[in-house]
């Protein structure tokens, strides 16, 4: 019960952050979902700033506890291990996020960046590495369906994150972006639907504790 109740709390996680940037964005009078990031919304004296911080900390630690879900269910399974691992640093980086927040467009376009912008950047980058290593080993973990659909997420996730690669220079001076938000809204979406389709998957298992079985069906 254990096991199946940290499982949910990945599915829980994934309807959380959606939910996050569709109504905390709506209480910003001209903020653009198409055109402007997720970061935005929690930026220093950005309006939704304080309506992003604890929603944020509930999900870190909903996607935490998703991480030993899938630890548990790894049982010998070293791939699925790893990703247990993983998901649980991705989480623990929303324990360091509240303590790095970028500055707004305007700011950084007068020159107003500071040490967190580079911090925020560099914990983007890292959220991304460890996203990416996180499908790559769990594609590994199962059969044939969910190592194509790992790797068709893997391809979505690397095509648009090259995108708002592109775009992101034109944050810090002020520019229009007028898809980085729709880039990353996909991104973001793909990494969401694939952490809520592991967490069905492995819910659906037996118990590795109670089933001797179990562990050759995880990669045939």
């Amino acid at each position: 019960m254990l096991r199946r109740a940290l499982l949910v709390c990945g599915i829980l996680s994934s309807v959380l952050y959606a939910a996050m940037t569709l109504l905390i964005a709506m209480q910003w009078e001209g903020y653009s979902s198409a055109g402007q990031t997720f970061s935005e919304l929690s930026a220093i004296d950005a309006p939704t700033r304080s309506l992003w911080v604890w929603p944020a900390a509930f999900y870190t630690v909903l996607v935490m506890a998703f991480g030993w879900g899938v630890w548990l269910s790894a049982g010998r399974t070293r791939p699925l291990r790893a990703v247990g691992r993983l998901v649980v640093v991705y989480g623990a980086l929303g324990l360091v996020w509240p303590f790095a927040p970028m500055h707004l467009r305007e700011a950084l376009a007068a020159g107003g960046g500071t040490l967190s912008d580079t911090i925020h950047i560099v914990l983007g980058a890292v959220t991304v590495v460890l996203m990416l290593l996180a499908m790559m080993f769990g594609a590994g973990a199962f059969g044939v369906w969910f190592q194509l659909y790992s790797m068709a997420s893997l391809v979505v996730l690397v095509a648009f994150g090259a995108l708002m690669f592109w775009d992101a220079p034109r944050i810090g001076a002020n520019l229009p972006t007028p898809w980085i938000g729709v880039w990353e809204r996909i991104d973001l979406g793909v990494f969401l639907l694939w952490v809520v389709v592991l967490a069905v998957t492995l819910w659906r298992m037996d118990d590795p504790a109670t089933s001797s079985g179990r562990h050759g069906t995880l990669a045939a």
